[in-house]
Formats: C-alpha cells, sequence, structure tokens
C-alpha cells in the first residue's frame, strides 16, 4: 500500500527499481498520477505529489495531470514509464452529483495536456523526470507546478538532519527556512527566490543518513510565446512546508518564474501568467537519494554533473600584468608607498603581497623591474622590512601571542565570542544591537571563532616548539568536530551563526594543517568536509546573459539586518583569501580531495575575480557608503581594483573598491602549480 494517505488510491502501481533507489507510481481514482521514491529497502523519502499541476484565474479548484494509461520500457537506458497526461476536467467530477445544481465550472475540456516520462537508468540513484506540456486554451494561470517533491511525506515528517538550497539557504536543527534568524522582513522570504540567486541547480533535504536531491536545468525554457520574455524554471523551497502547512518538506519547480525581485516568492502568480493555445510548458529534472546529509547531495550533484568550464576575462599573466601595471600605476603614490585613494590612510610603504613572487618569477620584465624599485623604497623606511614569516619572528614575541591565546581558551577547547573585546572591528554589532537585536551574544562560540585560533597555535608550534600550544590547537581543533555548518565568519558585521563561506575556508585550513600535525584521520575527513561547503555558496553556474560563474556568497544572511542581502550579492574576495591562505601553506586540494576538481574550482574563483576588476569605460559599478569616490572611479583611480559586491539580479558591481593583490596571489599559485613549482 502506499505511504501517502492524501490520494485516493485505485488499486494499481508500477515499480521501477535498481539496487539504489526505487519509484513506485501510483494511480488515483481518476488517473495514473502520483509517485513515492524509497531506499532500496523501502524507506519513502519524498511523494511526487503529481505529474504537473495547473491552476487557472477562473477556477478556484487546481487541476492535476494524470494518464489513463502508463507505458513500461525497458532498454540499455534502464526503466522508463511514459505517460500521456491531460488535466483533470472537475465540471466532469460534479456530475450526477448534488454539487451540479449549484456549481458550474465553465471548462469542459482538458486545459493543458502532454507527455511526462519517468527514467531509471540501470546503476545509479536517479530517477530522470521529462515534462512536455501543450496548452490547450487561452488562458492566464496563477501556476503551472513541474517537480512537486513532499520530502518526509507520510514518514519522518517534518524532521530533518539539515537542508540546502546553494546561495539561499543552509539549515540545520530545527531552522526553518525564509526564516528571521539571519534576516528580518522582507528579505527574509526565501520560498520562491529569483532564480539568479540559486548558486547551483539542486535543493538538497536529509535525514538519518540518507539526503534527497531535486536537481534541474537552470536555463531551461519553461515556456515563452512569440516575443514575449522566456521563463525559466521557478525553485520553490519550504522546510518545514509553510506553503502547503503540511508535516513535511517542499522541493518544486514551477512558472511563472521571478523577473524581478519585486516577483520573488509569488507562489500564487499575480498577475497571472498568460497561456496561448499550443504554447508549450516542459521541465527536466532529477530525484536522487545519496548517501550522507545536504552536502553530499550537492557534492554528488557537482560530480555527476562537472564543475564549469572558467571563462577568462584575459589570460592568465595578462592579468597578472595588468595588476602589476596598476601597482606601479595609479596604486603607486611617490613619497608615500602603495594603495588606493579611496581609503587614503592606508597609503604607505607596505609591499604588495603578491610582488616578490612576481619579481621572482619575470626578473627580466620592465614592469616587475619597476615594481621592484617601488618596493625596495618601501622597505628602505623605518621599520619596513621585507616581512617575515610568522615561524621566522622573534621568539618571545610568538610565545607572548601563543600565551595570550592559551588564556583566552576555555576548558572545552572553545574560544569565547567578544563583540565589544578582541573581536572588534567596527560598530555594526553595537548599532544593530541598538536599533534591533544582538547578532550574536557575547561568550557564545562558532566554527570560525575557534578555528582560527587553533589555526595559529598550530602555526606557532611549529615555529616555536612549544607543546602546549599543539595541546591547545587540538583540544579546539575536537570541540569543532561535532559541527557540519560553517559559521563565524563575518562577525564583525554579520549573525555569528549564519551559513558563511570564510568559516569553511579557515575550517578547512585548520583541520588540514591538524592532520598534518596529529595523523588523525577525523581531521582529515573534515578538512574535505570544510573545502567542499564551499560548494553551496559559488555559483556552478551562470544565467544567459549575465556572467557570475565560480562568484561566491560570503553568507546566507544580512549585514546589521537590514543593511546588506548576501543572498543576492556576491563577494569574492573570501574565496581568493582561503586559496591564498591554502598555497601559503603548501596546501594543494586537488591532491588532497580528488573526488573534485580544485584546480579547476581554483582557477574558476580566481578569474571569476577578473570580471569584477573595474574599468570606469564600462560604468557597472557605483560606490556604497563612500559616495564621494565615484568622481575616482571616473577619473580612472579605482581600475583594476575589483570591486567589493556583484549584484545577481542586475549584475552591476558595487561598494569597495578593494586592492587585487589577492588575486595575483591566486594567479601566480596556479601558474605555479601548472609548472609543478614548489609553492
Amino acid at each position: 500500500m502506499p505511504v501517502y494517505q492524501h490520494a485516493t488510491y485505485a488499486g494499481e502501481t508500477v515499480t521501477l527499481c535498481n539496487p539504489h533507489i526505487r519509484f513506485d507510481l501510483h494511480k488515483r481514482v481518476t488517473g495514473w498520477g502520483w509517485g513515492e521514491v524509497s531506499t532500496p529497502d523501502g524507506v519513502c523519502m519524498a511523494v511526487l505529489d503529481h505529474l504537473g499541476e495547473l491552476m487557472i484565474r477562473d477556477q478556484e479548484i487546481p487541476m492535476r495531470l494524470q494518464a489513463d494509461a502508463v507505458v513500461h520500457e525497458t532498454g540499455d537506458f534502464g526503466d522508463r514509464l511514459t505517460l500521456e497526461v491531460k488535466s483533470l476536467i472537475v465540471k466532469e467530477k460534479l456530475k450526477n452529483t448534488s454539487f451540479e445544481p449549484w456549481l458550474n465550472y465553465p471548462l469542459d475540456q482538458h486545459v493543458m495536456v502532454g507527455a511526462v516520462t519517468i527514467t531509471l537508468p540501470p546503476d545509479r540513484p536517479v530517477i530522470y523526470l521529462s515534462y512536455r506540456l501543450i496548452s490547450k486554451a487561452n488562458q492566464y494561470a496563477r501556476y503551472v507546478r513541474g517537480p512537486w517533491l513532499k520530502v518526509g511525506e507520510g514518514t519522518f515528517g517534518a524532521a530533518r538532519t539539515d537542508a540546502i538550497l546553494p546561495g539561499v539557504e543552509w539549515l540545520i536543527d530545527d531552522e526553518w527556512s525564509s526564516g528571521t534568524d539571519w534576516f528580518k522582513d522582507p528579505w527574509a522570504m526565501r520560498v520562491a527566490p529569483h532564480p539568479n540567486k540559486v548558486a547551483a541547480p539542486v535543493m538538497a533535504m536529509s535525514r538519518d543518513g540518507v539526503g534527497v536531491g531535486l536537481a534541474w536545468e537552470p536555463n531551461q525554457d519553461a515556456t515563452g510565446w512569440f516575443n514575449y520574455r522566456r521563463h525559466r524554471p521557478q525553485p520553490v523551497f519550504a522546510s518545514p512546508n509553510f506553503v502547503d502547512r503540511r508535516n513535511n518538506h517542499l522541493l518544486g519547480l514551477m512558472i511563472p518564474a521571478a523577473e524581478t525581485e519585486a516577483e520573488e516568492n509569488r507562489i500564487y502568480a499575480e498577475p497571472p501568467l498568460a497561456l496561448h493555445h499550443e504554447q508549450r510548458i516542459q521541465f527536466d529534472a532529477e530525484i536522487f537519494l545519496v548517501q550522507g546529509d545536504s552536502l553530499d547531495v550537492v557534492v554528488d550533484w557537482a560530480q555527476r554533473h562537472g564543475l564549469p568550464e572558467p571563462e577568462l576575462r584575459w589570460p592568465l599573466e595578462e592579468a597578472l600584468d595588468r595588476i602589476a601595471a596598476a601597482y606601479v600605476g595609479h596604486l603607486w603614490h611617490e613619497g608615500k608607498g602603495f594603495g588606493s585613494l579611496q581609503h587614503p590612510d592606508s597609503i604607505g610603504p607596505h609591499a604588495p603581497a603578491f610582488a616578490d613572487a612576481y619579481i621572482a618569477r619575470y626578473p627580466n620584465k620592465p614592469l616587475a623591474a619597476e615594481l621592484q624599485r617601488r618596493v625596495a623604497w618601501c622597505r628602505a623606511q623605518p621599520g619596513r622590512a621585507a616581512p617575515e614569516p610568522l615561524e621566522a619572528a622573534a621568539r618571545a614575541e610568538l610565545l607572548r601571542r601563543g600565551r595570550d591565546l592559551l588564556d583566552w581558551q576555555r576548558a572545552d577547547g572553545s574560544f569565547p565570542f567578544e563583540p565589544q573585546g578582541r573581536h572588534y572591528r567596527k560598530d555594526d554589532f553595537v548599532v544593530a544591537t541598538t536599533y534591533l537585536e544582538p547578532m550574536g551574544l557575547a561568550g557564545d562560540t562558532a566554527l570560525d571563532i575557534t578555528v582560527l585560533p587553533a589555526l595559529e597555535l598550530l602555526r606557532l608550534a611549529d615555529a616555536t616548539g612549544e607543546e602546549p600550544f599543539r595541546a591547545a590547537a587540538r583540544r579546539a581543533l575536537d570541540f569543532c568536530l561535532p559541527m557540519t555548518r560553517p559559521e563565524g565568519g563575518d562577525f564583525w558585521e554579520t549573525p555569528l551563526h549564519a551559513p558563511n563561506l570564510l568559516a569553511a575556508g579557515h575550517a578547512a585550513v585548520a583541520f588540514y594543517l591538524g592532520y598534518r600535525a596529529f595523523g588523525d584521520e577525523r581531521y582529515l575527513r573534515r578538512a574535505i568536509h570544510w573545502i567542499r561547503a564551499l560548494l553551496p555558496f559559488t555559483h556552478l553556474w551562470q544565467p544567459q546573459g549575465m556572467r557570475m560563474a565560480y562568484n561566491t556568497k560570503p553568507c546566507l544572511c544580512s549585514s546589521d539586518w537590514y543593511f546588506a542581502n548576501w543572498v543576492r550579492d556576491h563577494v569574492q574576495w573570501e574565496a581568493l583569501e582561503t586559496f591564498a591562505l591554502s598555497l601559503s601553506l603548501g596546501i594543494d586540494w586537488a591532491e588532497i580531495d580528488p573526488a573534485i576538481d580544485w584546480d579547476r574550482y581554483h582557477l574558476g574563483v580566481t578569474s571569476a575575480a577578473f570580471r569584477w576588476m573595474l574599468d570606469h569605460r564600462e560604468r557597472n559599478w557605483l560606490p556604497h557608503n563612500l559616495p564621494w569616490t565615484l568622481d575616482l572611479y571616473e577619473q580612472g583611480q579605482l581600475d583594476v581594483c575589483f570591486a567589493d559586491t556583484h549584484n545577481s539580479v542586475t549584475g552591476n558591481y558595487g561598494g569597495m573598491a578593494i586592492p587585487p593583490d589577492k588575486i595575483a596571489v591566486n594567479i601566480l599559485g596556479i601558474l605555479a602549480r601548472r609548472e609543478g613549482e614548489t609553492l
């Protein structure tokens, strides 16, 4: 018998099964039309509520698409079910009932027909869905739903281990999607976000070691007519399912799709979507199961589909030379040093982070000679000798720093959050607490708050040989072992426990250093987990007409509750920082985790930053809290610096103009690794 109790079962079922997944297609009394997705041992993980559903403006009752018959084929492709579907005619179902005398719906024909195919390959836990539908009338649709998956329905309900909609949500424990934990309304509502905000076209949910995924083709023309705009599939994500207000989790696709932020979250479109006679509607999707959690679902999708090929605005060495030219040009101020006029106080005799490696790599380049002359001037200034690695600093200073860290560490291995003490960066926390509520509590902790000291302690232990530093680092790492979601980065302006990319990067590096130090395989597994945790923040596709592949979200939250939306906006410096730190410590993620093409990913996030490098002739950047710097931009004084933010909906850049030396550091690291050099 079916698990699903909210469909009238007609007693017929067709089953597709392989060693990894099972799909049962059931027949309602009105026709074939819903399915159940189960593990091989029979645990129902999700219900496919229908084979499509249409709701039009002029009838309040939705019309499911269903079939009178099902055709079952078998071949090298596996097993396939084909169903010729048609919309329910509500008027027919009222005929000869007590409702007929007083209800008279005008529709007396199938207003939507088509074919749905369900394919199960022989050797993978993936169910492929194809919807090819046709409107048979001129009508106004509140929605047309394609795959509509209710995870946990009839079994574990709203219970859940975690859930991810990449770039939008990462839920753990009892958190609600579209909750106000990290946002306040209206930004908090993300049930049907603008499609551009979704970093990877896959929704993930897990429970008790099994993950469920729904993936789709984000650039598919789901529908369109004549020369009107095309609609892409609109993802719908509710955990728990507050859309239907039922005890499950909703992963779905529908049209119409939001074209602007003002059109987001319209599960029932207003105004409705005009459908025309013979207009086509299509969805291609896949439902799949994975052993593990929601991150494992995202990783599985990335492995099966592959990471996108990076698109380079310039060849690597040309981009590198552009950066070097900027540092010997408008980012150099004779008699003062390097820096950007956007922040005059930052100009000083400090060498760019990439300078030494660039000069060593290109000893005969005029640009390198010019850069060398400027760097030499900086280091000739009082107190400005060539930078030494942490390990070469004065022993007394290293010991003092290490003992400070020991004093801050608590007995359980964690480090406390001190927003008005050692973690104070700017007054965002104070302001947010004053006008609304705290973004984090003093004395609390989070992944980044504890792994950063652990990382530093490991390096201090290597430099000094002090065993207490090493032991303290191990206690800190052990404290973080149970954590699964990266939190605590960007603590200076965002909610402390919001999902965060920078925390993932720091944790990956810290745990790998821990593995090096102690040989503990648990640390290696956590290092791999945390580097993979970058994927849900990374755009692994791009919409037609807007280049944003490998752009990254810094966190899935707001700044100061209302002042920046990091589900809408990308930030690239944190991914660059993660790989620059890894390079400096000789960490090669492609070697550590060969299941993911980390060399391609590294090239992707680095070359994506080329798009962010400003060119005043393009006029696609505006300042935020420093409006006077627009004049600098228009004069070309910020050229080659890279923007702080990119809006995934408008495609425009804004915010600070960040010096590009970290881009150059990553380019040099990529070139060195390609040539087999020691980093």
